[in-house]
């Protein structure tokens, strides 16, 4: 008798992650590293303007002889309590009275979406998400096992009279938003609208999940108030935010702001992930804070930055083919493209990086059917000349594939 025929193939991977694809927009930032590159693709903060010799002196305080024995330490999983006490009067200057104790400090907010997810979404259950929507957001939902179905959503954003019909047929847990210069169209969702999603969020049953990582940034206008801040929304909304595109995204520095109804849940999830975020950068992150003047840091940012949007949007007409469209945002770090009917951006992508200039198709941001002809720019991380260096180039490309 023959011995028996065991297999010894290592098991595949989770079934949750065969749907969910690797993200364009980290394969094409690796594919725009090498030197001369001018990339509109990511949507990366510009190095020159980080506060280096501050975090260097923020660091160094946190190092110091009398504190390191703390600051080198096991942390609590809620987040340093100077760190979230400077963090929660920040919020309640912009409009979101907050206390230290509402908030859990996470490693940047890419991982509050992840904690949210494993706190509220079984797989098969529903998720209401902008179309188009940020795409490490899709990816988040996705592993987790969710059905990911779009709002319809116009030029300013989502629209909240269709949410009870959508609500009735789809029966979602959560409803994910970017209000404010959302990514990937730069759109700000009107306070109208903000005032009628959060009323109808107690009636129709839902958590809302507002991401706001460019709300700061803002070159034109006046703020618009955070829909957690909103009569209705205040136990229904989980707030979040990150240190990423104000100070550093090196750091991972982020938060999410909960009702008391949700908060142990997410603190669980968090042990469960990675016990607290790390101590050192937290520490060094209170102390730039209380030491530095973010209000001046972030004048700094918008004065640097609304030129560079400015150069941008102006030199589209001169760029793009006849017939495209695109929006202006009032601020954040994008610029959403719509290329005539029949166009491919992806085609658009291939001739570009022959020219040695970069950006972001449209396609993967859609959770549903994917428009094409759509493609994100980003003007943040060059300056005015290096951006209209790099539109001659795309209209190089353009005029190549026509």
């Amino acid at each position: 008798m023959g011995r028996p025929h065991f297999s010894t193939a290592p098991p595949p991977v989770a079934a949750r992650l065969r749907d969910v694809a690797s993200s364009p927009v980290r394969e094409i930032l690796a594919l725009t590293q090498r030197p001369g590159v001018i990339s509109f693709a990511g949507g990366l903060p510009a190095p020159e303007l980080f506060d280096a010799p501050g975090l260097r002196a923020a660091f160094t305080a946190a190092l110091a002889d009398d504190c390191f024995g703390r600051t080198l330490q096991y942390s609590t999983t809620e987040g340093d309590p100077a760190l979230r006490t400077a963090i929660a009067q920040r919020l309640g200057a912009r409009g979101l009275p907050t206390e230290a104790d509402d908030l859990l400090v996470t490693s940047g907010s890419q991982q509050a979406l992840t904690l949210i997810a494993a706190v509220l979404i079984e797989p098969g259950d529903t998720v209401l998400v902008e179309e188009p929507s940020y795409l490490a957001a899709l990816q988040c939902f996705q592993m987790a096992g969710a059905r990911v179905v779009p709002i319809p959503c116009d030029d300013d954003g989502l629209d909240p009279e269709a949410l009870p019909a959508l609500v009735r047929r789809e029966r979602p847990k959560l409803l994910y938003t970017v209000p404010t210069f959302h990514n990937p169209t730069g759109r700000t969702l009107p306070i109208e609208r903000r005032r009628a999603l959060a009323q109808m969020a107690g009636r129709l049953g839902l958590w809302i999940v507002e991401d706001d990582p460019y709300g700061e940034l803002r070159y034109r206008g006046e703020p618009v108030a955070p829909v957690a801040a909103l009569p209705g929304a205040e136990d229904r909304t989980i707030a979040l935010s990150t240190l990423s595109k104000v100070l550093v995204p090196g750091l991972r520095i982020g938060w999410l702001r909960a009702p008391a109804a949700l908060r142990r849940a997410l603190v669980v999830a968090k042990q469960a992930a990675d016990l607290h975020t790390s101590t050192i950068d937290q520490a060094a992150a209170a102390h730039w804070l209380a030491h530095c003047d973010l209000d001046a840091h972030v004048a700094r940012l918008r004065a640097a930055y609304g030129p560079r949007r400015d150069a941008l949007v102006d030199g589209l007409p001169d760029t793009l083919p006849e017939g495209s469209r695109w929006t202006r945002p009032d601020g954040g770090m994008f610029v959403w493209v719509r290329l005539p009917d029949g166009s491919d951006a992806d085609a658009l992508l291939v001739a570009a990086l022959e020219r040695e200039v970069a950006f972001v198709p449209g396609w993967p941001f859609f959770p549903g059917v994917a428009d094409r002809a759509t493609l994100r720019l980003s003007f943040t991380t060059h300056t005015v000349a290096e951006i209209g260096d790099g539109l001659t180039r795309l209209r190089s490309a353009v005029d190549s594939i026509r």
